[in-house]
């Protein structure tokens, strides 16, 4: 499984992320958290302590000026899959971790960490682990750039208007990708019956989970405290609880046909 999360700033896609990631996790299965949103989310939701520190300098060196490419890349002899085993933070349920820096992170040292971070996706395994990505909010880049890895696009949707907005223009740039994706959106923050088909109606995307709006989910979230430790038993986390398992069948039948 590779999936990666994407909406409006706010919506609640680094909450909702960093819960699928665990909850796969606790099946057994080997999960790659990956976060190139450059503000703070996914660390939290995973249970991790902030931390805006991006890869270290001993994992990236100069491409050789004989060599084309991009002007960074890791260390020769280090592999993407020795890289993760290396540097990848270890959150709770086994979740391994992986962001390129966050904002308050030196330029210079954040554009380095970027671009082997880039090197380090393109080339993972692709039977090692499940990918969950935690992309920036908006519409910029979701199927090519940040996102380029993942095979299943979830658009988190708040049934407000501009939220709305972004998910519509996130379902246009998907039907002009320039490689086959799939899309879906995962209704949050519901509150009205109508919710739902509302999302469903205004983004043009199948709403493959509902999350309703629940004070102890947001204000774990707010609290910078993962949901799963805070409020594992609430309505909010059995919702994405159920849009694992709906994703997880519907691969398998993908599989079978």
């Amino acid at each position: 499984m590779r999936v990666a999360f994407v909406g409006k700033g706010g919506a609640g896609k680094s909450a909702i992320a960093g819960t699928f990631a665990r909850l796969l996790a606790r099946r057994g299965q080997p999960v790659l958290a990956i976060d190139s949103d450059p503000l703070p989310g996914m660390a939290f939701s995973l249970g991790l302590d902030r931390d805006d520190a991006p890869l270290p300098d001993e994992a990236i060196e100069d491409r050789p000026e004989d060599e084309e490419g991009p002007r960074y890349r890791l260390r020769a002899g280090l592999s993407a899959a020795e890289a993760i085993d290396r540097y990848a933070a270890t959150a709770p349920d086994g979740v391994r971790f992986l962001q390129f820096g966050k904002i308050r992170t030196d330029p210079r040292a954040l554009f380095r960490s970027q671009i082997a971070f880039r090197q380090i996706i393109h080339e993972l395994p692709e039977d090692r682990w499940h990918l969950v990505g935690d992309l920036p909010g908006g519409t910029r880049q979701a199927f090519t750039g940040w996102g380029g890895y993942a095979d299943t696009y979830l658009v988190v949707v708040e049934p407000m208007a501009k939220s709305l907005l972004s998910a519509r223009r996130l379902a246009r740039l998907a039907s002009s990708a320039d490689r086959p994706v799939r899309v879906l959106a995962v209704a949050n923050k519901v509150t009205e019956p109508g919710d739902v088909e509302l999302i469903a109606r205004r983004s043009g995307l199948e709403v493959v989970a509902s999350v309703p709006l629940e004070p102890a989910f947001a204000d774990a979230e707010r609290s910078g405290r993962a949901p799963l430790d805070v409020v594992p038993d609430s309505v909010a986390v059995g919702a994405v609880s159920l849009l694992l398992e709906r994703l997880d069948h519907q691969q398998l039948k993908g599989a079978t046909t």
